[in-house]
């Protein structure tokens, strides 16, 4: 789903891993340039990782600070 915020299109997204779920987003801005955000957390509910990429991706569109999500994904 595109969402649209401040002239940027955004989309949301969540991966699964296991049991876990993975927020991420991927911005669109007026000039074409595109910006992926990566993986922004670790939720244990569909729901809760995309309303985090929604947030998140307001949070860069307006220029604040990215919030912090409360597990991140670490490689062993």
């Amino acid at each position: 789903m595109i969402i649209y915020h401040h002239g940027a299109a955004f989309e949301p997204f969540v991966t699964r891993l296991g049991t876990a779920f993975i927020a991420k987003a991927s911005i669109l801005e007026t000039d074409g340039h595109l910006t992926s955000l990566g993986d922004l957390g670790v939720f244990a509910s569909e729901e809760s990782a995309f309303k985090f990429a929604v947030y998140s991706a307001t949070a860069f569109i307006e220029g604040d600070d990215l919030p912090v999500p409360p597990l991140q994904v670490c490689a062993l």
